[in-house]
């Protein structure tokens, strides 16, 4: 099992982050990659489909979700990333002062088409390009 953990500081508080990326549905918002998201009920289930820019769709079944404790997490359906088994959380906890906070997005996963290296790289990638854009639109 192949498994990426990173994490980011962001100097704006804690609430103020979860706000823009504690919605599942809100992916859109804040992630560069991501064009569309339209999140669905399935049976018990809540649903997201992205629509990724230059074309494809990942489909993700939301597993869990504590506003309290600022975390959700999810699984993948359907992707053309090159994983299975894909289980995935975003957390937001407060940072050393009122006015920060450090992100974190983990994620376990089986290598499907590619290497474990290369699957890593690919995954690691998404979470990078998402908490880059987060330090453009926080200012730092």
């Amino acid at each position: 099992m192949a498994k990426v953990n990173l994490t980011t500081e962001l100097p704006v508080p804690v609430d103020t982050v979860w706000g823009m990326i504690g919605n599942f549905n809100s992916l859109a918002r804040w992630h560069p990659a991501v064009e569309k998201s339209e999140e669905t009920k399935e049976g018990n289930a809540t649903v997201r489909k992205l629509s990724i820019r230059g074309g494809g769709t990942i489909v993700e079944r939301l597993e869990s979700k504590d506003d309290k404790g600022r975390t959700y997490s999810y699984s993948i359906v359907e992707s053309p990333l090159p994983v299975t088994a894909y289980k995935s959380q975003l957390k937001v906890r407060p940072g050393k002062n009122a006015s920060s906070c450090t992100v974190e997005w983990s994620s376990e996963f089986e290598p499907t088409t590619a290497s474990e290296n290369e699957a890593v790289k690919a995954i690691r990638g998404i979470y990078e390009a998402g908490f880059q854009n987060l330090h453009k639109m926080f200012g730092k």
